[in-house]
């Protein structure tokens, strides 16, 4: 694939990865990654196993420090605050495959997403809005969060992150292990949420999924940034339908002359 840049969007950065590299032992997993997060946007980082996609997600959340490089939220350095500080200055994580905590109740597993909040009360009012939000979660409030099927898990996980306020949003596959009903209704969440103004970062496989509902997208290989874009752009790139869609694009030679009957 070929790199390609996009022109910056009027919207301010909420978020910059600026030439990182970062490491597990000698293996590198990032080459001088650079990318962009524009305040209101879904945009989604695409790629492989082994891609770097998770290792990129860690750098964000602090759960990784790079070797090189810079992490910048509104324009200020991550790299020396642990994950609490930098959840403190709005960001929230949706892990893969949900990781809500079983043996506890709905409402305890929210609270849990407030610590970094300030009084009971504002606490007890962010609660009512998620209920709001989420009727299914207030229906079931007293249940174990281990007995919800995974649609209602994800949902959790969602409001959970909402809880502490957020201005981004790191969703680590957030539709994995899904049916193909619930995913819809996931894929509609996730919207919804950006359109009460937190800003989306998300780590897909499924890249027709991730597209659909993103305006931008990045594109990893090994580590390495290979494309990236507008999301309608990179959705009918050939490179990308053939890479992550499993549609093979059919080129036509035209290097040699036809055989003559």
């Amino acid at each position: 694939m070929t790199h390609t840049s996009i022109e910056e969007t009027d919207r301010p950065a909420l978020l910059e990865i600026k030439e990182v590299d970062a490491f597990y032992g000698a293996a590198q997993a990032l080459d001088k990654l650079s990318l962009r997060i524009n305040e209101g946007e879904i945009v989604c980082l695409l790629g492989g196993n082994a891609s770097g996609k998770s290792t990129t997600m860690k750098i964000i959340l602090g759960l990784l420090k790079p070797r090189a490089g810079e992490v910048l939220l509104s324009g200020r350095s991550t790299l020396r605050l642990p994950t609490p500080q930098i959840i403190r200055r709005g960001v929230a994580s949706v892990p893969e495959a949900r990781r809500v905590f079983s043996e506890m109740t709905i409402e305890e597993n929210l609270y849990v997403g407030a610590y970094v909040r300030g009084a009971p009360t504002e606490r007890k009012q962010d609660l009512q809005r998620m209920y709001e939000l989420f009727p299914r979660l207030g229906e079931r409030r007293r249940q174990k969060a281990g007995t919800l099927s995974g649609g209602e898990q994800q949902m959790l996980a969602f409001a959970r992150a909402l809880m502490s306020h957020p201005r981004l949003i790191c969703m680590d596959e957030p539709t994995m292990g899904l049916a193909p009903i619930v995913v819809e209704r996931v894929l509609d969440t996730i919207s919804e949420i950006n359109r009460l103004g937190v800003t989306i970062f998300m780590v897909e496989q499924n890249a027709e999924l991730a597209l659909s509902i993103a305006t931008r997208g990045y594109v990893l290989q090994s580590g390495k940034l290979v494309l990236e874009g507008k999301a309608s752009d990179l959705l009918h790139n050939p490179a990308i339908r053939e890479a992550y869609l499993g549609q093979r694009v059919q080129r036509v030679d035209t290097t040699s002359d036809p055989t003559p009957s």
